[in-house]
């Protein structure tokens, strides 16, 4: 299967500090890739990189086989490549229904007219994608009033609502009522498995991404420690020398 996304000897520095040390990966298309590691591996500054919130200082990342690794977040997301992130970032003050409609592509312009008009097909696919995660009956309740869940429940589906070609998850099960864990695991195979969307995942939990991924990269200071099947990475003394380490 053709890669969507080719990081190469990517390197990225903070100071002194080597956050990333000549990490590459590659992520086929329509495929799930689980990224794990102790905290401090570097997980999360790489999903930075990929998505253009920091420049690399060193190394390629190539997205549908265009180099990226020059262009802003913005840029990145209009070419279909979506991230989340560990803490949710909805607007709290506004309805379900708005945040999902102001996370359409081009949502800076539309932030800057709250009271901008949208289409009806926009509704719908707002409602559509609302009641895909279980949230339709709260479509139009303020975000803020939503469980931690629920607003990463949220956040998901705005990010679908930008219609990426992959999304990048940050945690997507961290803070979730376990109750709600099963829900959106099946949500994010069953958006992988109808919509072929490609997904590469950030998660501690180690039994989620063992049943999600079909591949996983493992991450430790900052360097590639392993990669491999689920069952090549759980029996890989390596990575469980890097957990109980870290604990």
């Amino acid at each position: 299967m053709s890669a969507i996304l080719e990081v190469r000897e990517v390197t990225k520095t903070f100071g002194g500090v080597v956050a990333n040390r000549g990490i590459s990966l590659s992520v086929g298309r329509g495929e799930i890739v689980g990224l794990i590691g102790p905290n401090g591996s570097g997980k999360t500054t790489l999903f930075n990189s990929i998505v253009g919130q920091h420049p690399i200082d060193e190394g390629s990342i190539r997205f549908e086989g265009r180099e990226i690794s020059h262009l802003r977040v913005g840029e990145i997301a209009r070419l279909g490549l979506v991230r989340t992130y560990q803490q949710t970032r909805v607007y709290t003050r506004m309805s379900c229904m708005r945040n999902m409609l102001i996370s359409m592509p081009h949502r800076e312009e539309r932030l800057r007219d709250l009271f901008a008009r949208f289409p009806r097909e926009a509704y719908e696919e707002a409602e559509m994608l609302l009641d895909f995660v279980g949230l339709y009956p709260k479509r139009n309740l303020p975000a803020g009033e939503l469980s931690f869940g629920q607003q990463k429940l949220l956040e998901f589906a705005m990010a679908l609502m930008n219609r990426p070609k992959m999304l990048l998850l940050d945690e997507p099960t961290a803070g979730i009522n376990p109750t709600l864990i099963n829900g959106l695991v099946d949500r994010l195979l069953r958006v992988n498995e109808d919509l072929g969307l490609t997904l590469l995942v950030i998660e501690h939990n180690m039994r989620v991404i063992m049943n999600l991924a079909r591949y996983i990269y493992c991450l430790a200071h900052g360097e590639l420690l392993a990669e491999g099947t689920p069952d090549e990475i759980r029996d890989d003394q390596r990575v469980i020398d890097a957990y109980l380490g870290a604990h």
